[in-house]
């Protein structure tokens, strides 16, 4: 990439992981940090370098839940296939592959570190003023971690440093908690990150820009052709919504990096929720894009029904390739993971399991999704 992530601005990181943060951000490496122009072709290759992150229990890139990919499980050799095949589709290496990926939360936590640097200075001059009458009782300072210290100096003496500055155990403890902390918070920034990169995407290729509105987590009756909801209901939101200019078509998009059982549910109570709530009389499109790589999950999103018809009415994956390079058997070696790959190849093969090129690609043209 032809740059690394952007710095902070100084002026709008009090939310460094909210969505006016996002927005800037997306902005900043579309127009300075994007290393190809935004196509149906390259718009999965955007995706990953934004979203896609390294596991750092197992240090490759993840692509399924990490205790299940662990060393020994078969989920850790999956887990090596795509870290090197997306490596190579990426134009990295697999040891350089953390460097060209995971864009959008790196750069949300400079930002977040910025605000903490502020944060912390402003807490520890009020908490100078608290703690003098304590001065001669050897307080121990605001983050400590005494075990964590002991488990830093028992690493360094195995290099001979057994007595480290005063001062480096607890800033060595402050970042370290630091580092955690921000981890923690990507839970949030994939939901909604998702959303808004899927959003950027489309908003960048002409053909599609041009065609249609494009919402992100609007309310479903800001929609036309939608009732509020009844008076105590829950208002209703949509990830992502299209309304084709020419004759206000609705695509209703539901965004998830991964699909789990409770979302499953959650799919068939959103799209009743949608028809209950529609007020035209006219279809509306129903469409998730993903990107799980559990194939049982894939076929299931698939083959949902409402009532007597499909309930999506297309599956999109950021790239199917990735899960079927992830179950590649090894040259030589019969193909293993049992009848859900097989199931998955089928939809893939299809095109019910279409990839975000091709979706993408029929956007273009004008055509329903």
């Amino acid at each position: 990439m032809s740059s690394g992530p952007v710095g902070a601005d100084e002026s709008r990181v009090g939310r460094a992981f909210g969505a006016e943060n996002r927005a800037r951000l997306l902005n900043h490496y579309f127009a300075y940090a994007a290393d190809e122009a935004v196509t149906p072709e390259s718009a999965w290759r955007h995706a990953y370098r934004l979203l896609l992150w390294i596991d750092r229990t197992i240090g490759l890139a993840h692509c399924y839940e990490s205790d299940k990919c662990q060393p020994g499980r078969p989920w850790y050799a999956r887990s090596l296939r795509f870290h090197k095949w997306v490596a190579g589709e990426l134009g990295s290496t697999p040891a350089s592959l953390a460097a060209d990926i995971d864009w959008l939360f790196t750069s949300a936590t400079l930002d977040l570190a910025a605000t903490a640097r502020e944060r912390r200075e402003a807490q520890l001059a009020l908490a100078a003023a608290q703690r003098l009458p304590y001065a001669a009782d050897q307080m121990p300072p605001p983050g400590g971690d005494a075990e964590m210290e002991q488990l830093i100096r028992e690493a360094l003496a195995r290099w001979d440093l057994t007595n480290p500055p005063a001062g480096l155990l607890h800033d060595l403890v402050e970042r370290i908690q630091a580092y955690f902390g921000a981890e923690n918070k990507r839970k949030n920034l994939v939901g909604e990150g998702f959303e808004d990169a899927m959003a950027a995407l489309l908003s960048r290729i002409p053909a599609i820009g041009h065609q249609y509105r494009i919402l992100v987590r609007p309310v479903l009756h800001d929609l036309p052709g939608f009732y509020p909801a009844r008076a105590g209901d829950k208002t209703k939101k949509v990830d992502l919504a299209l309304i084709r200019n020419a004759d206000r078509a609705r695509t209703l998009v539901s965004c998830k990096w991964s699909v789990r059982s409770d979302r499953e549910e959650q799919f068939a109570t959103d799209f009743e929720a949608y028809s209950r709530l529609e007020s035209s009389g006219q279809r509306f499109g129903y469409v998730l894009i993903t990107n799980e790589f559990d194939p049982a999950r894939l076929v299931a999103a698939c083959d949902s029904r409402a009532q007597n018809a499909e309930l999506f009415s297309s599956i999109v994956h950021v790239n199917p390739a990735g899960p079927l390079a992830a179950y590649e058997a090894p040259t030589g070696a019969r193909r293993t993971g049992g009848g859900g790959i097989e199931r998955a190849r089928d939809r893939i093969g299809s095109g019910r399991l279409s990839s975000l090129q091709a979706w993408l690609t029929t956007l273009a043209r004008g055509a329903d999704s």
